[in-house]
């Protein structure tokens, strides 16, 4: 697992699987680690479904690792560093910061949503420095 996902939390589990499958181009486990009627949202427009997330993942060519995770009850959010391949020339971006904040239930994402900033999406998730995990 990636190093910010130190917490045993279930929820927090979840995401770190989650991370681990976008990032290993395995849209197959991404998908049955989501949700069915799973919310995307970021930058670029918000969905729902698995079908919407299997095109996105397939299509965005992004990687997402995690930096810093905080956790309360079934909200999860991630600091990330983010970098987008392009799928028609194979480059990379440089590496920008973002966050995510995900809601678990029942041991599946149901809504990943991603913002600009840590602090916007801890103020969006209810969160706070206090609902960092050990090793943030």
């Amino acid at each position: 697992m990636d190093r910010g996902f130190a917490g045993t939390a279930p929820e927090v589990r979840a995401v770190a699987q989650w991370h681990e499958a976008l990032n290993g181009g395995d849209v197959d486990r991404l998908v049955d680690l989501s949700h069915p009627d799973v919310e995307v949202s970021g930058p670029r427009g918000a969905g729902r479904g698995a079908q919407l997330l299997r095109d996105w993942a397939n299509r965005a060519g992004v990687r997402l690792v995690p930096r810093r995770v905080f956790h309360a009850s079934e909200t999860v959010a991630v600091e990330q560093d983010a970098s987008w391949t392009s799928t028609e020339t194979g480059e990379t971006t440089l590496i920008q910061t973002v966050a995510s904040v995900f809601i678990v239930r029942e041991g599946l994402i149901a809504s990943v949503v991603r913002h600009d900033s840590l602090s916007e999406a801890l103020s969006v998730a209810g969160l706070d420095e206090s609902d960092a995990t050990e090793n943030s």
